[in-house]
């Protein structure tokens, strides 16, 4: 009796491990069923490796969201504009660059002569960036404006005194003008500009004009020739708005005492319209994400992200869907000169040597 019990209980005991065996069996099988799902479901979308050259935090901001909206991770490199330029020169087909991205028409048209960009199709950028302010093989795509404007002492000039850029080299200007030095691509630009829209003897008689004019040798970027009115050292200065922008909402007191006694005007209204220049990007030619690349620059194209930019960083939305925030629509719409962008890399070689021939330092 007590040999069939034993045996009998061993039998249930053999069964109920067979039985838990079983379960535990099933179990572990549904685990990576379940594992399989969420991997696909979170699966990394990938990356994007971006070049800048510029460093706002509005950029990182949405970058931030771009990889929060896709799962493309930005992976970004910030430097000199010339240092990444050189950097992707050297690195050739083993960069890891899938995106370049600086300011200023002029240094997006080296990077396609330097052959570091390729030709993309993209219906959306092409909807989103009008075609002006893209390069005409589509091989960079302009992200931001910015106008390069007359600012002025309001206690000294009145917006009646002011009319075009070309009236800052006339007699009663003498010994006012303040401006960045002719190594500042902005100002190279600015005259490139002029030689597109009337001709290089124009052009360098209007640098002529400017360096007479001028109220001290050029020194400092946009926002010291805007410090230097206040100090009573010249009347009249040319800048970027998005710096304007930038000065009246500073977390430098100072910087906001500046900006509160200067007035901004838009030149040439009545002829051929106030200098507009970008920050753009385009795709690297040995880029390894182009598909995700392409994504990126849509979104940072996209209405959302261009207001963006205009709200937290003072800089115009390139898309026609977007206005401008509220700050830069207070300044009042304004007449832009009428060219493609890619004319300003396209004569900047030629209005180089004539600021040197000027001596505009």
């Amino acid at each position: 009796m007590n040999n069939r019990k034993f045996k009998f209980l061993s039998i249930l005991f053999t069964l109920a491990v067979m039985l838990l065996a079983a379960c535990s069996g099933n179990n572990n099988s549904a685990e990576p069923e379940t594992g399989t799902k969420a991997d696909e479901e979170t699966k990394d979308a990938g990356v994007v490796n971006l070049y800048t050259s510029r460093h706002y935090e509005t950029d990182d901001a949405l970058f931030e969201q771009f990889t929060e909206e896709t799962g493309i991770k930005v992976n970004v490199v910030k430097g000199e504009e010339d240092e990444l330029m050189e950097r992707l020169t050297r690195e050739g087909e083993a960069t890891e660059a899938d995106v370049f991205y600086t300011a200023d028409a002029g240094r997006l048209h080296w990077a396609k002569e330097k052959g570091l960009l390729q030709s993309i199709e993209s219906e959306t950028l092409e909807a989103n960036v009008p075609e002006n302010y893209r390069d005409i093989d589509n091989e960079w795509f302009g992200l931001t404006k910015r106008a390069r404007v007359i600012v002025y002492a309001k206690d000294r000039v009145t917006p009646e005194d002011l009319s075009t850029y070309e009236a800052l080299t006339e007699e009663q200007w003498k010994g006012k003008v303040l401006i960045r030095s002719s190594e500042n691509i902005y100002n190279q630009s600015l005259v490139a500009s002029f030689i597109s829209l009337n001709g290089a003897d124009a052009a360098k008689e209007w640098a002529q004009g400017i360096v007479n004019n001028m109220a001290r040798d050029p020194e400092g970027g946009d926002r010291d020739q805007a410090k230097a009115i206040a100090a009573g050292e010249g009347d009249v200065a040319v800048m970027n708005t998005y710096y304007f922008g930038q000065m009246l909402n500073s977390e430098d007191a100072e910087e906001v005492k500046v900006a509160e006694q200067l007035g901004v005007f838009f030149p040439n209204q009545e002829t051929n319209g106030t200098h507009v220049n970008v920050s753009g990007a385009g795709v690297t030619k040995h880029a390894k994400n182009k598909e995700n690349a392409i994504k990126f620059l849509e979104f940072l194209s996209s209405e959302e992200a261009q207001g963006q930019f205009s709200e937290a960083n003072y800089e115009y939305p390139v898309n026609p869907n977007v206005e401008p925030s509220e700050l830069l629509a207070s300044w009042g719409d304004f007449k832009a000169q009428d060219l493609n962008m890619s004319e300003l890399g396209k004569y900047n070689a030629d209005a180089l040597k004539l600021m040197n021939e000027v001596e505009w330092k």
